[in-house]
């Protein structure tokens, strides 16, 4: 009997749990084939309007439910956006395969998950680009800026790590928007969406913050604590603006790397099959790759059940280097101008 966990195994599991999913999935196709044959043939038309909703939603969820949404969302998407930023970032332009990335970026976010900060964070994109293969005047221009905001967060310290908790989430959606090139206006709807409601809740407030608290909001003291450190030192009414701002901002980070990357990096226009996606994660990561995220996963879950709190912040411990992966790696990928079958754009 093939063990679950070897590459053949995995696959059979992964196979038998896709398989009613995409039995589901042909049978509303064929329902309602007049309405969704637009949305599978155009790929630009269906990330357009996937962005858009899900901005709306992630903004209609922050305003009612912040505190559920900063709770529970880390313990069910973290893991899998963070395969995703794996995937996308590193493994499939072969940033893995280059020896001196793994010491240049290595060293530096190891030192960030041991207590660095943001200032360990940044170093690693001054590795990043020190080792890139782009022009030399355009990789030293960026690595001076990164290392004077890595300096800068080594003299202010926490504050640091605050601002670019909330930040990279910003980082991410511009990541996003140059990963392919957008051939039409109207393609820039999400964008502005989420620009309109950043600014909406900022200057505005939250009409349904108040009534969130009336007792559907979680009121655990540590998790109050844990969000009490997105706003140190902030006015109480701008710190409940910025923390439903992070909540926003959090879940819209997270469909971009699950949802959005994923189909602007793909390179048919037509979507896939959830067989089809399941093989490409495993051809693009490897099975025990993926193997160990869904245990890692299964694991953030079943502490969860637990207590979702300590969960919560076991996970916020754990994952705290990926945005400067993510950064280190973007910048990597500007400087070198690399571009896919997808047209990526970078630079």
């Amino acid at each position: 009997m093939v063990p679950v966990l070897s590459p053949v195994g995995l696959w059979s599991l992964v196979e038998a749990l896709v398989l009613p999913l995409d039995r589901a999935r042909t049978a509303l196709l064929g329902a309602f084939s007049r309405v969704v044959r637009p949305f599978v043939r155009s790929r630009s038309l269906r990330v357009t309007v996937a962005a858009s909703a899900m901005v709306l939603t992630a903004l209609l969820g922050a305003s009612w439910f912040p505190l559920w949404m900063l709770l529970l969302g880390p313990l069910v998407w973290g893991v899998p956006h963070i395969l995703s930023d794996l995937r996308y970032l590193v493994l499939r332009p072969g940033l893995h395969r280059r020896p001196w990335l793994w010491v240049a970026l290595g060293a530096p976010l190891a030192w960030a998950a041991a207590g660095g900060g943001a200032g360990a964070g940044l170093l690693a994109t001054v590795g990043a680009l020190s080792v890139a293969r782009g022009d030399r005047a355009r990789r030293a221009a960026a690595a001076a800026v990164a290392l004077g905001l890595a300096a800068l967060a080594f003299r202010v310290g926490r504050v640091a790590d605050v601002v670019f908790a909330h930040a990279h989430h910003f980082v991410t959606v511009a990541l996003w928007w140059r990963w392919r090139a957008r051939e039409d206006r109207w393609q820039a709807v999400p964008l502005g969406l989420f620009a309109l409601a950043t600014v909406g809740v900022l200057a505005l407030g939250v009409p349904g913050f108040t009534g969130a608290f009336a007792g559907a909001e979680p009121t655990d003291g540590a998790l109050r604590a844990t969000l009490a450190g997105l706003c140190p030192g902030v006015p109480e009414a701008l710190a409940v603006r910025l923390l439903v701002l992070f909540a926003f901002a959090q879940a819209v980070h997270y469909g971009v790397w699950l949802r959005l990357v994923p189909e602007d990096d793909r390179p048919r226009d037509t979507p896939r099959t959830f067989r089809q996606s399941a093989r490409a994660l495993v051809s693009d990561c490897g099975p025990w790759v993926v193997a160990g995220a869904a245990m890692l996963a299964l694991g953030v879950g079943a502490y969860a059940l637990m207590d979702a709190t300590a969960a919560r912040v076991a996970y916020g411990r754990v994952s705290f280097f990926h945005g400067y992966l993510e950064l280190a790696a973007a910048a990597l990928l500007w400087a070198e101008d690399q571009r896919t079958a997808t047209q990526r754009a970078f630079g």
